[in-house]
């Protein structure tokens, strides 16, 4: 949480539990039984009820008041919220940013889609949710952002495809790849980008790599764009591998 120039955490795990678990879920009541759930998982102390009302009390006095609304944090039945104001979070600007990308490259305007997603690459700042432990509400939030960040890759790494930045997105998605192995659009990628670069032999080479490493870990042929591109290199079939750059 930033107030002015300051950054406030909270030192206490669980209460910086129930803090990320509220602001998930900004401007909607959490029922004391979720943020139990999500503090203390199946198997909650005896008195976490108690808990839980001194964990909020302790991150009322964290938080400082709003001169004109009062306390963000509201008790409300069945449980609590926080009351946000729009663009307050780290996560919305995250989205805005992933939308603005998204709507961006399908009118082909890549350059513009390229500088929505780097400047989204910054948001949600550090690893917050792998931090907080695994509940339903910060475990799922997590699923969505690590999977929103790995689209964001991808889709960035299209953009400069079309862009034909070729030369430069090898050593970039090689690293993804030791990152992603078994995400078969980086080797789509990495395969074309070879090629483009006169290196035919690398990209096949590539292919048999990712073929046998998806047969070798799930038992998988290469999905269907893998095989495709696979063919149009073999036969040198331009026209398949949408060569000619765009915007």
């Amino acid at each position: 949480m930033r107030d002015g120039e300051r950054y406030l955490e909270p030192r206490a795990r669980k209460v910086g539990i129930l803090l990320a678990a509220l602001l998930l879920r900004a401007n909607q009541v959490v029922s004391i039984d979720r943020l139990v759930l999500e503090i203390w998982g199946e198997r909650p102390p005896r008195r976490a009820t108690a808990a839980l009302h001194v964990y909020v009390s302790q991150l009322r006095k964290l938080i400082p008041p709003d001169g004109t609304s009062g306390h963000p944090i509201v008790t409300r039945s069945p449980g609590y919220l926080i009351r946000v104001n729009a663009g307050d979070l780290d996560v919305d600007v995250f989205r805005e940013l992933l939308d603005r990308g998204r709507r961006l490259m399908r009118t082909g305007d890549y350059h513009g889609a390229i500088a929505a997603f780097e400047q989204a690459q910054a948001f949600p700042r550090g690893d917050e949710p792998a931090r907080l432990g695994d509940g339903p509400i910060v475990s799922g939030f997590a699923t969505w952002l690590a999977e929103a960040r790995l689209e964001m890759l991808e889709t960035t790494t299209e953009c400069r495809l079309m862009l034909d930045h070729h030369h430069e997105l090898v050593p970039g998605l090689h690293a993804l790849l030791r990152e992603y192995p078994l995400h078969e659009a980086f080797y789509r990628q990495l395969m074309l980008a070879l090629y483009r670069c006169d290196r035919r032999a690398d990209a096949l080479q590539t292919y048999r790599k990712a073929r046998t490493l998806l047969q070798d870990e799930i038992g998988l042929e290469p999905c269907a764009s893998l095989r495709e591109l696979h063919h149009a290199i073999l036969h040198d079939d331009a026209e398949r591998m949408r060569l000619s750059p765009v915007g």
